[in-house]
């Protein structure tokens, strides 16, 4: 079952979303143990105007990671890597991601 996954880019260094952010979406590669031992692409996107991507194509549970190009936006992380876990994969999933000049957070959106 696809799970529904969205994200949003805000630079709070500007007070704006940030847009024009490419993001890939990875599926973790486990080892017979359930250890990641590397990562597979699963799709490609860049944020809108609002600095969204509505709809990722995530295909059921699993261990998942967001990789953000922010070299646009930070020159201090010029790349940011989220990963989490899906573990329902009938429930809506968004993650964030805020961009400061030195930092950044994220967290498990609704």
């Amino acid at each position: 079952m696809p799970v529904s996954l969205s994200t949003h880019v805000l630079d709070t260094g500007v007070g704006k979303p940030a847009a024009g952010v490419p993001v890939r979406l990875e599926r973790a590669v486990l080892t017979l143990d359930g250890e990641v031992k590397g990562w597979r692409p699963v799709a490609q996107a860049v944020t809108d105007g609002d600095g969204r991507v509505a709809q990722l194509p995530a295909d059921g549970a699993g261990t998942w990671r967001l990789l953000f190009d922010t070299a646009g936006h930070s020159a201090f992380h010029p790349e940011v890597a989220i990963a989490f876990v899906i573990e329902d994969a009938a429930e809506h999933v968004h993650v964030p991601l805020l961009l400061a000049p030195f930092g950044y957070t994220t967290y498990r959106g609704s």
